[in-house]
């Protein structure tokens, strides 16, 4: 059950579709770029492992060239990956999940044919004795199987990725792409694979299921392959970190926190052998030159050519990039910036409160973060603090020179994708210098060739620097961000946090992301029961008060 890949080579095409990289291509670098060299995967059944690299490394890439079998997996292995939504329709949630498992499927469709046959007129009394034994043997196999938990069980899966029984009965068609992401990740968690790969599992999840999957992939039988850009989830569930870099895949043992410490011990030592083998070979070399021609020191000559070439190669290290994220200077306003006083709001008259008697506010120096359970109304209390909705009732204060910047995830889906960076960039704000628009996206990370890149050759975590840029470039001075972390790698979740923290102007985002919140929040307020409650205690005492949650339903 064990699954071992060996001198893999892969390369992205110039139609941007991945394949394996074809050794005898004539100048085939003109036409590819390489993402892996030469490299070996071990995946040891029963671990869960961690892909970890830059934006734009290739992670997703080589996760869809497993799950598509362009990478060979052992034919015994079954494999799912949680790619697409499931399918809007009229099945019930709570069907679509039983309906996966394709052996219950079968089993309970024999038991129908048989029953069907023996319950026929037309029947005769030895075909139904045959039938009937056929049928207990079967019902054997139903029992070993326990088909009779399944129902408890996908019900216990839904519920704590955020479906309540209720939910579960109603149809497909009745939720939004990412509740149906839900319910394609609770399909395999349901089905049990031999090899489970997940791609930004937590995107599509609130704090609460966050913590629910982390515990239930804890205790998972099987092997799980998963990327991630969020650290706390990784620390959570990996036994293993894999990490793409420099064209290759380096295994360690343990979570993020461990692989972080052991990646920067290995440098460190790569880097003290490779000086001190540079020192050897410049001083022996030294040797070499000043006595080649001494016949004398001829055979001392000799024997030091070939110590160098005996020496093993050691490479230098190859440093990754640092990821610096800047948001520009701005004005800063005096108090107060924005308020919401004794604010109800509802969409409809028809429709209940969504919230009532809001009253909270912020200012210049305010980080604030904001969390609650899917459908709370958190999207919507960014939309009455902008001014997007009007309040029902209450009224909403703010500075007359308030400039809100506003980030949300479909900022990314509507970007122009057959343009260059800084052809998106130059159009959004015409009339500035090239060297402008570099520098502006430069300070999200996006310089050198990334900027002349089209913008479908980018990455997701590229294509959200690319939003931050055109963010930066409208001069707000208080920034709300609806989840900014969505396929940023770690490193620019670091940056990010640091960003948010230097920058001039007020901060409010809704993220599930802990690293972020832990890194930027001041102020954490939570969305439930048609209010805002202002969290002492901050993220810490929200955890517990989730997870106590959490071990009451279970």
């Amino acid at each position: 059950m064990d699954i071992k890949l060996e001198n893999i080579d892969v390369s992205f095409g110039t139609k941007w579709a991945p394949i394996i990289f074809l050794k005898n291509l004539v100048n085939a670098n003109d036409y590819f770029r390489e993402l892996l060299k030469s490299a070996d995967l071990s995946l040891v059944y029963g671990r869960r492992y961690g892909l970890v690299g830059r934006n734009g490394i290739g992670k997703t890439t080589l996760l869809k060239m497993i799950s598509s079998k362009q990478l060979t997996i052992p034919s015994n292995i079954s494999m799912l990956s949680v790619e697409q939504e499931v399918e809007g329709d009229d099945t019930p949630i709570i069907d679509s999940v039983l309906e996966s498992d394709v052996k219950r499927q079968n089993l309970l469709g024999r038991e129908k044919s048989l029953q069907d046959a023996i319950n026929s007129s037309s029947t005769t009394d030895n075909e139904k004795i045959q039938l009937s034994t056929q049928l207990t043997a079967l019902y054997q196999e139903i029992q070993a199987a326990e088909l009779d938990k399944a129902p408890a069980a996908a019900a216990s899966i839904l519920f704590g990725l955020g479906f309540s029984p209720e939910d579960q009965r109603r149809p497909t068609k009745e939720f939004s792409g990412g509740w149906r992401m839900r319910v394609a990740l609770a399909r395999a968690l349901f089905v049990k694979p031999d090899l489970l790969l997940l791609d930004e599992p937590t995107n599509m999840l609130d704090m609460k299921a966050i913590y629910w999957l982390e515990n239930h992939l804890q205790g998972w039988p099987s092997t799980i392959f998963v990327v991630s850009h969020d650290r706390n989830f990784l620390n959570m569930v990996c036994t293993d970190v894999i990490h793409l870099h420099s064209k290759r895949l380096d295994q360690y043992r343990g979570n993020y926190d461990n692989f972080s410490k052991a990646m920067y011990e290995k440098l460190t030592q790569q880097q003290r052998e490779y000086e001190a083998q540079l020192q050897l070979r410049q001083h022996t070399q030294e040797f070499i030159d000043k006595f080649r021609y001494n016949a004398k020191r001829a055979p001392m000559v000799q024997s030091r050519i070939k110590m160098l070439e005996r020496l093993p190669v050691i490479q230098a290290v190859e440093h990754e990039a640092l990821v610096t994220l800047k948001f520009p200077d701005c004005e800063q306003l005096g108090p107060p910036v924005l308020q919401l006083d004794e604010v109800a709001f509802r969409y409809a008259p028809d429709c209940p409160f969504l919230f009532e008697k809001l009253c909270i506010g912020s200012d210049t120096q305010s980080r604030i973060c904001i969390v609650g359970d899917n459908g709370a109304g958190k999207t919507t209390l960014l939309k009455l603090l902008m001014g997007d909705l009007e309040p029902t009732k209450g009224v909403r204060n703010s500075n007359r020179r308030l400039k809100i910047g506003y980030f949300a995830q479909h900022h990314v889906d509507q970007l122009d994708m057959d343009v260059s960076a800084i052809e998106v960039i130059a159009h959004r704000f015409p009339g500035k210098t090239a060297e402008e628009y570099r520098a502006a996206l430069g300070r999200f990370g996006l310089s050198g060739d990334l900027a002349l890149q089209s913008v479908v050759t980018l990455s997701g975590g590229q294509k959200s620097r690319l939003a931050f840029a055109l963010l930066g470039m409208m001069g707000p001075n208080y920034l709300i961000m609806d989840e900014p972390t969505n396929h940023l790698d770690v490193e620019t979740v670091e940056a990010l946090g640091k960003a948010l923290n230097d920058y001039s102007g007020g901060v409010v985002l809704v993220s599930h992301d802990e690293r972020l919140i832990e890194l930027v929040c001041k102020e954490l307020w939570v969305v439930k029961d048609r209010t805002v409650v202002v969290m002492d205690g901050g993220l810490p005492e929200y955890k517990k008060l989730v997870l106590k949650q959490l071990q009451m339903q279970s």
